[in-house]
Formats: C-alpha cells, sequence, structure tokens
C-alpha cells in the first residue's frame, strides 16, 4: 500500500505543500487533508471583511477545490484525537479512523470562553473567522434600531481592530454609531512599544472607541461585563478577543505540548516524541524559542513544512526552521488607516492600510491562483 500524507487543516503553514500536491502524488503517495470547512478564511483580513472592506470570497481559500484538483482526498470534518501508535486520527463524532505514514498538524488555535456564562447569543469571538459575519449581521439589525453599547474584551491588536472595523461598518451602512469599548484589563497593547500604543489611543479616541484600564475583566454573564474590581458594565454585543491558545488536541492525545498546549516540535517543526509527526501556525510550541502567535511565522514555516514533509515519505534529509528576524505588523484600524510597525519604525495613516492591503491581497492571490 502506498504511503499515506495526513494534514490536518488547510491553514497558513500548509499553503505551500496544498499548492504542490502534485509532487506528492506523482511520486505515489496518497494525500488526505481534514478540515472542518470546505473553506479556510485569513485571519490577519478577517477585522476586514467585519468592517465590510473585504467580501468572504476577498479572504477565504477553496481547500476542497485544491485538494480535490490536486488529487487528494479532502475529508469534511474535525480532527479530535490523534493515536501516534497506531498511526490514525479520529474525527470528532465519529468512529473513523484515518490512517496516516506522516501527519502533519496546522490546527489552528481557539479563543477560551471560560469567562462567559448565561446566555452567549449576542457573544462573539474573533475565530472562527466565520463568526465574524454573523456578528456583522447582528451588529446592523441592533444599530438599525437606535443607539447601542458593543463592548471588546482583550487588550491585544484584536481588540483595537475589531473595535476600529465596528465604527467603520456602521458608519458605511449609515446606522446609528454605536458606543464602543474596550476592556483592556490594565495594559493596553502590552508588550508593543510606547510609540504604538499612543497612536492606537489616539485614533481609536477619534473614532469615539473608550479604553476602559481599571481592571480585568472576571466573568461575562448575559449582557453584563463584570470587572476583578466589582464594576459593572452593560453591552447589547460582546467581543470577546482576549488572545488564542492552540488546539487542544495534542492534550488530548497524550502528545508532548509546550507550556500552552501547542504540539512541541524541534527545530525540524517536528514532534521531539514521534519523528513522523509535524506542525506548524498556531498550534505549535517551537522548543528552540517560543514564537509568538502571528501569522508570519507560519508563513515562513511554509516552505520547511513542505520540503520535510517529502523528504520524510522519500527517507531524505530535513531542514531546520529558523524563525527569522524581526517581523512587519500592521494594524488595519478601519476606514482605510493603519499602524505600521518594524523595528524603530512606526507610522500610522492610510499609507500603512494600503501597504497592508496590499500585502495581504498579494498573499491572497498566490494561493488562490490554483483555483
Amino acid at each position: 500500500m502506498k504511503k499515506q500524507l495526513l494534514l490536518i487543516g488547510g491553514g497558513h503553514a500548509h499553503m505551500v505543500t496544498l499548492a504542490n500536491l502534485g509532487a506528492f502524488i506523482k511520486k505515489g503517495y496518497g494525500v488526505t487533508v481534514i478540515q472542518p470547512s470546505e473553506y479556510h478564511y485569513y485571519s490577519g483580513m478577517g477585522p476586514g471583511m467585519l468592517g465590510g472592506t473585504y467580501t468572504p470570497e476577498d479572504i477565504r481559500f477553496a481547500t476542497r477545490k485544491l485538494v480535490e484538483a490536486g488529487g487528494g482526498r479532502f475529508v469534511l470534518g474535525k480532527a479530535d484525537r490523534i493515536d501516534p501508535d497506531r498511526q490514525v486520527v479520529y474525527l470528532e463524532g465519529s468512529e473513523e479512523a484515518i490512517a496516516y505514514d506522516v501527519l502533519s498538524c496546522n490546527a489552528g488555535s481557539y479563543v477560551p470562553r471560560e469567562l462567559l456564562q448565561g446566555n452567549t447569543e449576542n457573544i462573539f469571538t474573533a475565530k472562527p473567522i466565520e463568526e465574524l459575519l454573523v456578528a456583522q449581521k447582528r451588529i446592523l439589525e441592533c444599530a438599525a434600531g437606535g443607539k447601542i453599547t458593543i463592548a471588546v474584551i482583550g487588550s491585544g491588536p484584536s481588540s483595537l481592530e475589531i473595535a476600529g472595523n465596528i465604527h467603520q461598518l456602521c458608519r458605511q451602512k449609515a446606522v446609528t454609531l454605536p458606543t464602543i469599548r474596550i476592556f483592556g484589563g490594565r495594559n493596553f497593547l502590552p508588550g508593543r512599544p510606547e510609540r504604538i500604543r499612543r497612536i492606537a489611543r489616539i485614533m481609536l479616541s477619534r473614532k469615539g472607541v473608550e479604553i476602559i484600564q481599571s481592571g480585568y475583566v472576571k466573568r461575562i454573564e448575559n449582557r453584563w461585563i463584570v470587572l476583578e474590581n466589582g464594576q459593572e458594565y452593560a453591552a447589547d454585543i460582546i467581543f470577546h478577543a482576549v488572545g488564542v491558545k492552540p488546539s487542544p488536541i495534542f492534550t488530548r492525545s497524550g502528545l508532548p505540548v509546550g507550556p500552552d498546549g501547542g504540539l512541541r516540535v524541534n527545530a525540524y517543526l517536528q514532534s521531539v516524541d514521534h519523528p513522523n509527526i509535524f506542525g506548524g501556525g498556531d498550534c505549535i510550541y517551537f522548543e528552540a524559542e517560543p514564537l509568538d502567535k502571528v501569522g508570519v511565522y507560519a508563513v515562513r514555516q511554509n516552505p520547511i513544512l513542505y520540503r520535510n514533509l517529502l523528504a520524510t515519505l522519500e527517507g531524505g534529509h530535513l531542514e531546520k526552521f529558523h524563525p527569522g528576524g524581526k517581523y512587519l505588523l500592521i494594524y488595519n484600524l478601519g476606514e482605510g488607516e493603519g499602524i505600521l510597525s518594524k523595528g524603530f519604525i512606526t507610522f500610522s495613516g492610510k499609507l500603512a492600510f494600503y501597504l497592508k492591503d496590499r500585502i495581504d491581497r498579494q498573499f491572497i492571490r498566490t494561493f488562490q491562483v490554483s483555483y
């Protein structure tokens, strides 16, 4: 029987591998891809889709079409557990076991929901990206009836991008502008240079966005936000953007993980205990140098993963992944404005968003070209 390559997820770190499925098929290997949706959405453009800058078609990859056109097998489902001894992956809600000789995981991440209690109908998270479409519709429905309050929970970049794009959405659709509050704990944009934090506060203030830093959120119950100091705030719609955690599939499977629960991998992006299991993107813990949860690392891992998967099937030599130096950060604050930062360079305005838009669209076109 021919050797089988199994991919969990068609995300950013698997793009080069998916684009080169033919290289595996021509050598006689079988390729299967498991994904809970026929599409993979580019998270870097998610807030822009929420704000109406992009359509869903603008920011997604047709994973199923790409896989099947390349001669692979696409399985619509969610990988639930890996058995490294039997070399199979089990699907959620199914007894089917999908066998592999080499496995690569790009299982992504999720937004923890431990703080959420009661009715969560009007509470949304930044992942999965498709949820932002549901949120967009709900915002417009509520805002059409008059003034509403929207809360964004979180102190990271996603909170400022979501807030800015909610403002754009309501302004462009000519509905009543909502009251928007960001609950940023005690330190908004931690770990970012003070210049970025100051610019972000100024730009959000111009849009009427209030940043509350009087304490962390203790719980969210129905439409009430309760801070650790006892203060309570009501909101009609709540975005839970407190950061992401790696998929729990590795802990559930008893595989070696890092302190964040991500698959612990070595310099070759290879499981430290199972040499035929690889991973990339948000779902891994890179043992040599823990990495930020930013898409640039998944993009940089792309060619290394592709070559190492092929080499493992063929019994060849592996390549080491080098994270590289400083990376470019650009935040989309809506209405054609952004904040750009790399090293000692930081600026904001139309040019920053123009550059982000151009880079993002080029990335999308590169991997949409096959279909």
